[in-house]
């Protein structure tokens, strides 16, 4: 993975979302050393999005086995927040 300050992704945006958008490379932007935010292809995007709903169905399916019953929405949806550390 490419690494780059702030300051270099502000100078060369342009180039730094090519190389992201049709390069296939994942950039970590940094500030002061810090890693702040990485770039990455809408192509992976969609891969984690999909890794994270293949998680939230296990959960689901894994309380619901447990419950035994109907869950309501709401105990539902505050499962899922809590095991990924979601707050309303």
């Amino acid at each position: 993975m490419t690494r780059i300050t702030v300051s270099e992704a502000r100078n060369d945006l342009s180039e730094t979302i090519n190389k992201v958008a049709y390069g296939g490379c994942r950039i970590m932007i940094h500030r002061h050393g810090k890693d702040m935010v990485a770039l990455i292809s809408k192509e992976d995007l969609e891969i984690l999005e999909y890794l994270e709903d293949q998680a939230d169905l296990k959960t689901i399916r894994e309380t619901l086995k447990e419950s035994r019953g109907t869950v309501t929405w709401e105990a539902l949806k505050d499962e899922l927040n809590a095991k990924h550390g979601i707050s309303d």
